[in-house]
């Protein structure tokens, strides 16, 4: 798409049209407004998580040439141009699939900040903070962690490249992962029995 060429994202006859029906305006800027950011939203994703969503070729086009310009106002002209065409399509499946894209963002952020914390302390504190770990995950390999952890603090105290670190840092994070996808696994069972139990009464 040749950004030069931006009539191609001017107000149609069609567009204008299906303002003029609507009465309320006040209502309609507040609605192009909240597509205006939803564009935005949309441009900041990966093109892979973008491709997963069910947009239309024009409007992914679009998007795709946005996120790539520079603030101006050839920029928000296209973005402009985005919002109107999503006012013409049912947007709740996008906004839906791109609540569960940031609330797995926001997920991920969260185990890290987790993982980080649990290696420092290990680190810091030693067997306190192993005897804690082990009460709270006590299906992890128990003789692996030690010698990890014991690596890393020789590591640490030799100010020596961080190999092992690295590696407390992976296992901690599959011992989470685990832990979590098994929490996950154990509700989803609770709410087909919860299910089951519904259909009986």
């Amino acid at each position: 798409m040749n950004q030069d060429n931006y009539d191609y994202y001017e107000e149609s006859e069609d567009d204008a049209e299906q303002y003029a029906i609507r009465p309320n305006k006040t209502q309609l800027k507040k609605d192009i407004a909240e597509l205006f950011a939803l564009g935005e939203k949309l441009s900041r994703i990966s093109a892979t998580q973008l491709a997963s969503m069910a947009i239309p070729d024009k409007i992914h086009q679009a998007i795709r040439e946005v996120s790539g310009m520079p603030l101006n106002s050839a920029r928000k002209r296209l973005l402009k141009y985005i919002a109107g065409q999503l006012h013409k399509m049912d947007c709740e499946p996008i906004k839906e699939s791109l609540a569960k894209l940031e609330n797995k963002s926001a997920h991920a952020a969260r185990e890290h900040h987790q993982v980080e914390r649990w290696r420092d302390r290990l680190l810091a504190e030693g067997d306190k903070a192993l005897t804690e770990l082990l009460d709270d995950y006590p299906d992890v390999d128990r003789q692996y962690l030690r010698q990890l952890l014991r690596t890393a603090q020789k590591e640490q105290a030799a100010s020596a490249p961080p190999r092992a670190n690295r590696l407390l840092y992976r296992y901690l994070k599959t011992v989470l992962d685990e832990e979590a996808h098994f929490d996950d696994a154990e509700d989803d069972e609770e709410e087909d029995m919860d299910d089951e139990e519904q259909d009986d009464s």
